[in-house]
């Protein structure tokens, strides 16, 4: 069973296709992974095992029938419970949602059970994703496969610590701030935030100021590729899910290298190993400056009144079941005036067409996607952040550990982590790239060229299944 979790999405749908692995033999292995790791990575808030048993089933009928098969036919997945799943309770991480059951899937789960994939359960969040830790009331802790003191980070955290410890080689995600990235590059993984629209998110709160976005978490380049197949394209009820043609590749590629992006506190480790990885891409390398820690603020004032906005008016009377942290974020959302608001958003726009001139000079921004590597389980993402090297004084968590990544929510470009190597003490460092919209699959070509240079997904953490 072992050698059956270490499978990625390609080579399951493969040997499924190829009749080399049943269905049910290889939902089996991923449910005794879950089994098996669940009381220490603690990575799924529900497993839907006779659902995935059902599927599976069926999905072996269909294959010994010689059914047209889809392209992930009989291969296991995993939803972040912030995404909807019919028939699948999604609790968001809240007690205020602990049975809540939708009627419909989203859209790209819609599309990953069309393409024959086997749904086997939801991965943990921290109570609707608003800090990028992984712990809520309804879960509790969920940890690190490559150090159990260590959070896989957030908000995804569950589908990255699962995808990272063979428990199903795909998982959907969610990124309202890097929530993809952070943990992807927290486990040691592949994590990607596409273009706004580019994966149709039609159960956000506000289409039309949306900055949240779903996205696949996978172990390797090709499965990522694979998986964005499958569940990107228009629909119609998003109103940024169009149907677009990316422009042709350039011929030689410009990078960018931001470091600092404004940041001071950059671990060094950190530094010198995506430095490297940048220069294992083989392509121009141009120096970039460019501020990011000054948008902070504009993308606090964003989360913090959409949640009040949502949930504000339930905080008295349910105060007692939410999260400390996310009592405050409420707190501080209410605070904010509509002129703080309306002045985010055009903050916003200014951002955008910043980026949009960056990307003039220049085809690809390569950053670390994340200042220092995952930090101690249950912090507090009001309080202070260091960065170990103990260069400059404690800062906000959002602009001293991840500057890197919340600009790209705002502005709407693609981004993704990708592995780029391990600290001294074994811990995995992520390297971001962004592009311009709808040059999602360039970043995963010139992260599968890291992928080359630099083979990581032969590297198992101690605590995988």
């Amino acid at each position: 069973m072992s050698t059956l979790l270490r499978l990625s999405v390609t080579e399951a749908a493969a040997a499924v296709r190829e009749r080399r692995v049943s269905p049910v033999t290889l939902v089996e292995a991923v449910l005794d992974g879950i089994a098996r790791t669940q009381g220490t990575l603690n990575a799924f808030v529900t497993v839907d095992a006779d659902g995935a048993r059902i599927a599976a089933r069926a999905a072996e009928a269909a294959v010994m029938r010689g059914d047209t098969l889809g392209p992930l036919h009989g291969v296991p997945f995993s939803v972040k419970d912030l995404t909807w799943t019919k028939g699948l309770r999604t609790t968001m991480g809240s007690k205020l949602f602990e049975q809540f059951v939708p009627q419909e899937d989203a859209v790209p789960v819609a599309r990953l059970r069309a393409a024959g994939a086997i749904l086997v359960g939801k991965t943990t969040t921290p109570e609707f994703g608003h800090k990028p830790f992984t712990e809520s009331p309804v879960s509790g802790i969920s940890r690190n496969p490559w150090d159990l003191s260590r959070t896989p980070g957030g908000s995804s955290g569950g589908a990255a610590a699962a995808v990272a410890a063979g428990l199903g080689p795909l998982a959907l995600g969610t990124d309202g701030g890097g929530s993809i990235r952070i943990p992807a590059a927290c486990c040691g993984v592949v994590g990607l935030k596409p273009t706004l629209g580019r994966v149709p998110h039609i159960h956000a709160p506000d289409l039309f100021a949306n900055n949240s976005y779903i996205g696949p978490i996978t172990r390797t380049v090709a499965d990522a590729r694979l998986a964005m197949s499958v569940i990107e394209g228009p629909d119609a009820r998003d109103p940024y899910a169009v149907a677009a043609i990316p422009p042709p590749a350039p011929r030689r590629l410009r990078v960018g290298w931001a470091p600092r992006v404004g940041n001071a506190l950059l671990d060094g480790e950190i530094e010198t190993i995506t430095g490297e990885a940048v220069k294992a891409l083989g392509c121009a390398i141009e120096l970039v400056e460019i501020d990011f820690v000054s948008e902070e603020d504009a993308f606090l004032v964003m989360l913090q009144s959409s949640l009040a906005a949502r949930l504000g008016p339930r905080l008295a009377a349910e105060r007692a079941s939410l999260s400390p942290s996310l009592t405050e974020t409420i707190e501080r959302g209410l605070a904010r005036s509509a002129a703080e608001v309306l002045d985010a958003a055009q903050r916003r726009t200014a951002l955008y067409r910043k980026v949009v001139a960056l990307f003039d000079r220049i085809d690809v921004l390569a950053t670390p996607t994340i200042s220092a590597p995952a930090p101690p389980t249950e912090l507090d993402p009001f309080a202070p952040f260091a960065i170990g090297n103990g260069a400059g004084a404690p800062g906000h968590i959002r602009a001293t550990w991840y500057p890197y990544t919340y600009p790209f929510n705002l502005t709407g470009h693609p981004a993704l982590t990708v592995p780029a190597g391990r600290t001294r003490a074994g811990l995995p460092v992520g390297l971001q790239l962004a592009g311009r919209w709808h040059e999602d699959h360039l970043l995963l070509d010139l992260a599968q060229r890291l992928e080359a240079a630099r083979p990581w997904a032969a590297a198992w953490p101690p605590h995988a299944a």
